[in-house]
C-alpha cells in the first residue's frame, strides 16, 4: 500500500478546514451575541448565550420552528422509509428477475433523472395538490417523493454487483418464492447500498424548501421554512438565523453518528465492487 506524501496530507488538512470552518462557525455564532457577529476579526471561541438564543428562537411565533423541527422529521423519515423500500424491491426485480419491458421500464427511470421534474412540475403538482384539498398538510410534501428514481437506479446496480445470479437460483431450487429469496437473500446483501441511499434521501428531504414553502401554510412548516420565517422576522438578527440553523442541521449530525459505519462501509464496498 502506498503511504500519502506530506503534500497529500497538508492538501487534506487544508480541504478539512475549509469544509468544517463554516459548520464551526456558525456553531459559534449560536453562542454569542450579534454585537460578537459583527466584530472583526470574528470570535471563534464559544460564549455563553446559547441558552437565551435558543430561548428566543423557540419564542418567535412566526417561525413555528419547533413544529417545523417535527414535521421535517415526519416527512424526511417517511420519505425515506419509503425511498428505501421501493428502490430495493425495484432494484432486485430490475437486477435479477426478467420479465418484459424490463428494460424499457429501466429506460423510462433514468429519463425522470435527466430532467428537472420537481422545477417543471410544480405548476401542475401545485394544481393536483389544490384540487385534492391537500394544500397546507403534511402529505402535500410526503406523498409527491415516496418513489425516487435515482434510488431505483441505484439499488439497480448495486443489486448486480452484491448478489451473485447463483444465490438467487440456488435459492429458487431450494424452494423459496420471489418475496422470500428477497427478504432472506437480497436484502441483507443490499444492506450497506440501502445505508448509503437512506442517508443521502433523508439530507435531500430534510434540506427541501422550494416545494414545502409554496404548498404548506407558514402555521404548519418544515424547519427550512421555519428558517426562512426567523429571516423575516428577524433579518438583522444574525445571530438568531445562526442558531435556528444550527439546530436544523444536528439531526443530521445525530445520523451521521448512528450510521456512519454502516454509511462509510457500503462506499467503500460499492468502491471496491466498482
Amino acid at each position: 500500500m502506498n503511504r500519502a506524501t506530506i503534500t497529500t496530507r497538508i492538501a487534506l488538512a487544508v480541504a478539512l478546514v475549509l469544509s468544517a470552518f463554516p459548520i464551526y462557525y456558525m456553531f459559534i455564532m449560536a453562542t454569542r451575541s450579534n454585537e460578537d457577529a459583527l466584530d472583526t476579526p470574528p470570535p471563534l471561541l464559544p460564549g455563553g448565550l446559547l441558552g437565551e438564543n435558543v430561548e428566543r428562537l423557540l419564542a418567535t411565533e412566526d417561525a413555528h420552528f419547533l413544529t417545523g423541527l417535527f414535521n421535517s422529521a415526519i416527512v424526511a423519515g417517511t420519505v425515506t422509509l419509503s425511498v428505501v423500500a421501493i428502490s430495493t424491491l425495484a432494484g432486485f426485480a430490475f437486477a435479477k428477475l426478467r420479465f418484459p419491458g424490463s428494460r424499457l421500464l429501466l429506460g423510462l427511470i433514468l429519463v425522470t433523472m435527466m430532467v428537472p421534474l420537481q422545477q417543471m412540475g410544480v405548476v401542475p403538482l401545485y394544481e393536483l395538490m389544490v384540487t385534492l384539498g391537500w394544500t397546507g398538510q403534511l402529505k402535500a410534501v410526503i406523498l409527491p417523493f415516496l418513489v425516487n428514481g435515482f434510488g431505483v437506479f441505484m439499488m439497480t446496480q448495486y443489486a448486480a454487483q452484491a448478489v451473485p445470479d447463483e444465490l438467487v437460483e440456488a435459492a429458487r431450487v431450494d424452494g423459496a418464492a420471489t418475496l422470500g429469496i428477497y427478504w432472506r437473500v437480497v436484502l441483507p446483501a443490499l444492506r450497506p447500498g440501502m445505508a448509503v441511499l437512506a442517508l443521502l434521501v433523508f439530507m435531500q428531504t430534510w434540506n427541501e424548501f422550494l416545494w414545502p414553502l409554496i404548498v404548506l401554510n407558514p402555521d404548519n412548516p418544515v424547519v427550512q421554512t421555519s428558517i426562512a420565517a426567523l429571516n423575516s422576522a428577524h433579518g438583522t438578527d444574525y445571530v438568531m438565523l445562526f442558531t435556528g440553523t444550527a439546530a436544523s442541521v444536528l439531526p443530521l449530525f445525530v445520523v451521521f453518528v448512528l450510521f456512519g459505519r454502516q454509511i462509510v462501509g457500503g462506499l467503500m464496498e460499492g468502491a471496491v465492487k466498482a
